[in-house]
């Protein structure tokens, strides 16, 4: 019921200085230099001396029913297991539809997003997948936003890909603009989570559209950019009208492909003067990663993982001494603010939902606190 975190050096992103924290239930209760003579019942008292407490991250792209298939049915990934989210600190989670809109469905989606909820974490999941037009609970992408609880935006929807439905430029306007007023009459996000693919057309749709319509920037949101430099420097430029972009987790550098790691990714970016406020990390985790051939055969297909969102995190900070609070802003407050959250996730704050990370000297995690229950611990 209550949590009391002595002594921890705080990051919530911006740097506070050692703290204490204590958690009453599911919320934030107090953040102060130092918290004493507390009587309370059932008051669990955690030692941070010398440790590092965190914001929960947020992953905004997450297949939390499995994906993929690209080649074949025996290749089709599993769900998610709550654990591998936990290990890896993630406790907010938005689930998602790839490329299989057939064989998996959204009513799959919903039910998995709400086993999560139940088992601890807070979870939410995007219509559609893919194609164009767009599968959804009621028949509207706007509908889905105002009446299914759960439904925070609309994607992954795939553009620049041989894999995506090739929508028109028509097409994404209509969805953005039903995805903007359902999440402007439901008070959520009403994001359109873009899935970017490897041709060069790349962002130059969703330029045209934000350029020559009164659809905003920040309506859009394409994930996988650095998927390439090409791509990435269409994201910089997205970034300066206003956009914001997500990189992806867990991609290596290697002699058959021109993407680039995360952390490489957001040096550049930070390098270029692009705001770090309009730029987010997920992991697209349970996703297949099929690789192709120059005639667009799968050679092989390998699993994202979600521990990739911190193992990048991680990389960031100690490789490329990007400061712990600019790197912790991609993974918390940032997507917060993207799906409109940001009144209670992303952030270390007295009255915000206590979601934790408590990391010790070497910047592993130790423990995670999720909806104020230390759900895992370093002594289990």
């Amino acid at each position: 019921m209550f949590t009391l975190i002595k002594g921890a050096e705080v990051y919530a992103p911006e740097y506070l200085g050692i703290k204490d924290v204590l958690l009453s239930f599911d919320k934030i209760a107090w953040v102060s230099d130092s918290i004493h003579g507390l009587s309370l019942e059932n008051l669990e008292v955690v030692d941070a001396y010398g440790k590092i407490l965190i914001p929960g991250l947020i992953d905004q792209h997450v297949h939390i029913i499995g994906g993929g298939g690209e080649g074949g049915f025996d290749t089709r990934t599993k769900e998610i297991e709550i654990e591998s989210l936990l290990v890896a600190g993630i406790t907010t989670v938005v689930g998602i539809l790839g490329t299989d809109g057939i064989t998996r469905n959204l009513e799959e989606l919903y039910a998995k997003a709400k086993d999560l909820e139940i088992k601890g974490i807070t979870s939410y999941i995007y219509t559609g997948s893919y194609g164009v037009p767009p599968i959804t609970f009621t028949g509207r992408v706007d509908r889905d936003l105002v009446l299914i609880d759960k439904v925070i935006g609309i994607g992954e929807i795939a553009i620049s890909d041989h894999r995506s439905s090739h929508p028109t430029e028509e097409e994404l306007i209509r969805i953005a603009s039903q995805a903007r007023v359902g999440g402007l009459l439901s008070g959520k996000a009403g994001i359109v989570h873009l899935h970017m693919g490897e041709h060069d057309s790349g962002l130059d749709m969703i330029m045209h559209i934000v350029k020559n319509t009164a659809i905003p920037s920040s309506q859009f949101v394409p994930t996988h950019i650095n998927r390439s430099s090409r791509l990435l420097t269409q994201g910089i430029d997205f970034c300066r009208i206003g956009g914001r972009i997500d990189l992806t987790s867990g991609f290596v550098e290697d002699d058959n492909s021109d993407c680039l790691p995360s952390w490489k990714a957001l040096d550049i970016c930070l390098a270029s003067d692009v705001d770090i406020d309009n730029i987010s990390m997920s992991s697209d985790s349970n996703g297949s990663m099929p690789v192709f051939d120059e005639y667009g055969n799968t050679v092989f297909i390998e699993v994202a993982s979600c521990q990739a969102l911190f193992e990048d995190l991680k990389r960031m900070i100690e490789e490329c001494n990007i400061p712990i609070d600019t790197a912790l802003k991609i993974v918390t407050i940032n997507p917060a603010r993207i799906l409109k959250i940001d009144n209670r996730k992303g952030a270390i704050r007295t009255g915000w939902d206590a979601d934790c990370i408590l990391l010790d000297e070497n910047f592993d995690i130790c423990a995670v606190f999720a909806k104020g229950k230390n759900v895992l611990r370093d002594d289990k």
